[in-house]
């Protein structure tokens, strides 16, 4: 008998911050037979909305962490070939809430990343769709994690801030009254997944991103997607047109530090979390300032400004800089990417694919 309790309590002592195992689990420990709380195991992740700027990325980072059959990309669009056959893909609405359940019950998941998402500018332009995917699909997400016991992660960004907002820097706790669908619907997220963590014990996880900045995907519809967009017209037209004006600040982002922060806030132990919903914070510039960076190495790059009313109202009520001490604190973000690796980085990427896709 003592030799059996010896055995739970070293169970639990070794189970460290992974969600607890059940009674279940630990006799068939002691029985010898395999269980899925070991020191060896991994999580198994599911990634909904997998197809837009960041899904991608995070799964090739998540499977290079823990394998990749332990990693499912799901969307319901067709995926692009690349993408199907480097690790496992399934279609996935979560607005079905019965073929969500499904998936994650009949896959055993035990980390969910909920990536779907309707962004600032397309959500103003089709404000049904924005609720129906960013609240409805949330809700089904909250509920499925809470009945299963996964640790869910959530983005938010700074759409979730408003024009009372302070905006230089916006701190982790302030007012908050968006004035965009996309925004409402995120302040909706964070304060619905903290409830269910405090109700239900739900391990949710939230990050408020910048404007994130990748070479490898397109941008979805969002305010920021001018940052983007200016390194794909340099390379290739050396002119752009941005919808935003020259002085406009913005937080922003390379997306390789955006997908470390995620893995880095998801392993965290859960002790050392203070908050459920941090800022993540890396460097602000202007449309300007950007585009100066970019003639260091592109000198004839011309730049002209054709200003969207809608994008730049938006823009106007957004943080110019996120304070993010809680996090550098807690789970010991720290980023990488200034704005001169940033545009060189880009660029490199850039002017390799539009080659690579020349020759053939």
């Amino acid at each position: 008998m003592m030799q059996v309790v010896q055995l739970l309590r070293g169970a639990v002592r070794h189970a460290g911050s992974r969600p607890p195992c059940s009674v279940e689990q630990l006799i068939s420990a002691v029985r010898g037979i395999s269980s899925s709380c070991t020191d060896t195991d991994h999580p198994k992740v599911l990634i909904t909305g997998g197809l837009g700027q960041l899904g991608v990325g995070l799964a090739k980072l998540l499977r290079r962490r823990f394998g990749k059959n332990n990693v499912i990309l799901s969307d319901i669009r067709k995926p692009p070939s690349h993408v199907y056959h480097n690790g496992p893909f399934i279609f996935s609405d979560i607005l079905d809430y019965k073929n969500l359940r499904e998936i994650v019950v009949n896959n055993n998941i035990s980390w969910l990343v909920h990536y779907s998402a309707v962004l600032s500018a397309v959500g103003e332009n089709n404000v049904s769709l924005a609720k129906e995917v960013n609240i409805t699909g949330l809700h089904n997400i909250l509920d499925i994690a809470t009945e299963h016991g996964l640790r869910v992660f959530v983005p938010s960004t700074i759409g979730a801030f408003g024009p009372s907002s302070p905006r230089d820097p916006t701190p982790d706790l302030c007012v908050q009254r968006p004035r965009t669908i996309y925004g409402v619907s995120k302040v909706h997220a964070e304060l619905m997944g903290e409830y269910y963590h405090h109700r239900y014990g739900l391990d949710f996880r939230c990050l408020r991103y910048p404007g994130i900045i990748s070479a490898d995907s397109q941008p979805g519809g969002g305010t920021t997607d001018y940052a983007v967009q200016i390194f794909h017209a340099a390379v290739k037209t050396g002119h752009f047109e941005c919808n935003l004006r020259s002085d406009t600040r913005l937080p922003m982002m390379y997306i390789d530090d955006c997908l470390r922060a995620t893995l880095e806030f998801l392993e965290s132990p859960a002790d050392s979390l203070v908050n459920r919903t941090y800022n993540i914070n890396a460097i602000s510039f202007t449309p300007h300032d950007l585009t100066q960076e970019i003639r260091k190495v592109l000198p004839d790059l011309k730049v002209t400004y054709n200003v969207d009313p809608m994008r730049q109202a938006i823009a106007d009520s957004w943080p110019m800089a996120l304070e993010d001490s809680a996090a550098r604190l807690d789970w010991s973000w720290k980023h990488e990417y200034d704005l001169p690796e940033l545009v060189q980085t880009m660029l490199t990427h850039i002017t390799m694919s539009n080659q690579l896709a020349q020759a053939n």
